[in-house]
C-alpha cells in the first residue's frame, strides 16, 4: 500500500507496513525504530507528516506498548519523530542543522523546511542594559534596551529558550507588539522600517539548568547550544542582540569553510 505522498495526507499503520520478526535477536523497539529510519531515508515519509501513535501500532503488530514506546523515545532522541504531551507524534527531519550562512529568523527557517513554528513570550521588559549588552549594541551610556524572552517550539515541542536585546530608541512601543503571533525579524522589517543586513554569530555548549530544562522539557545537565548573535540592519547599526539556548539533541550546526589561496 503506497504511503501518503504530501505530508498533510492521513498516515495509518497499514500504510506504514511495519513487521515484527518475533524470531529475530533484534529486539522489538529496535525492528520499529530500523523500518522508521529507512523510510525517512526514502523519503517515504515526509517532514511534517502526523504520524501513528503508540496504541495503533502496537494493536496493528500484536505486541505491548513497550517496546512501541522505547522505539518512539529512540525516534524522538535522534529528532525522527518530534512528540509534544497531548498530541500526536509528527515526522522530523533528525537533528535541524542550523545553517549560519543565511540570515533567516526562527519562524521562516522552520516555515522553510516544513514545520509549523510557534512562539510563547516568557517576559518582556524595558531596563538597564549590561556590559556584554551595551557592547554589543554599541549603546551609549544612559541607552536603555527592551529584553524579550521567547520559548520557541516546533511542530507543538520546545525547542529553544531565545533572549533578545533591543535598542529602546529605534524600536519604541515594541513591547505592544503580539511577538507570539507575529516573527521578530518580520516587526523589525515591516513595522519599524530597517532592512536586516547581516549578523555575526558565536557559538558554544553549556549545560541546561533546572529552570531551562523545565521550559524546555529535557532532563537538567543536557546539552545545549548557545548563540550569541548581533544582528546589523543595513546601515551596519546593530539592532539585536540575542541569546539563543538551543537544545543539543534537536540540532546541529552547519558551517561552510572555503580554503582561500
Amino acid at each position: 500500500m503506497p504511503l501518503p505522498t504530501t505530508a498533510s495526507e492521513p498516515l495509518t499503520v497499514e500504510k506504514l507496513s511495519l513487521t515484527i520478526d518475533a524470531d529475530s535477536f533484534v529486539p522489538y523497539y529496535m525492528q520499529i525504530v530500523d523500518q522508521v529510519r529507512e523510510l525517512i531515508k526514502k523519503n517515504r515519509l515526509k517532514q511534517g507528516q502526523t504520524f501513528c501513535s503508540e496504541g495503533e501500532i502496537a494493536t496493528a503488530l500484536r505486541i505491548s506498548k513497550m517496546p512501541v514506546r522505547q522505539a518512539f523515545q529512540k525516534l524522538k532522541s535522534e529528532g525522527l519523530l518530534l512528540i509534544a504531551k497531548g498530541k500526536r507524534p509528527v515526522v522530523g527531519s533528525g537533528r535541524a542543522p542550523w545553517n549560519f550562512q543565511q540570515l533567516r529568523g526562527f519562524s521562516e527557517e522552520m516555515r522553510r523546511r516544513g514545520l509549523v513554528p510557534s512562539a510563547r513570550l516568557l517576559s518582556m521588559s524595558l531596563e538597564d542594559p549590561d556590559l556584554e549588552v551595551a557592547q554589543a549594541l554599541k549603546l551609549t551610556p544612559g541607552e536603555r534596551i527592551y529584553r524579550a524572552r521567547r520559548l520557541r517550539s516546533v511542530n507543538g515541542e520546545p525547542v529553544a529558550i531565545v533572549t533578545s536585546y533591543l535598542p529602546a530608541r529605534i524600536f519604541a512601543g515594541i513591547d505592544k507588539q503580539d511577538l507570539e503571533k507575529q516573527s521578530l525579524y518580520a516587526i523589525m522589517e515591516h513595522s519599524y522600517k530597517r532592512r536586516l543586513q547581516w549578523a555575526e554569530e558565536v557559538i558554544g555548549a553549556v549545560s541546561a539548568g533546572t529552570e531551562e530544562a523545565e521550559v524546555l522539557q529535557t532532563s537538567a545537565g543536557s546539552p545545549l547550544l548557545l548563540i550569541r548573535e548581533t544582528t546589523y540592519d543595513s546601515q551596519n547599526v546593530a539592532i539585536e542582540y540575542s541569546l539563543s539556548l538551543l537544545r543539543g539533541d534537536r540540532h546541529t550546526a552547519s558551517v561552510i569553510s572555503v580554503r582561500k589561496n
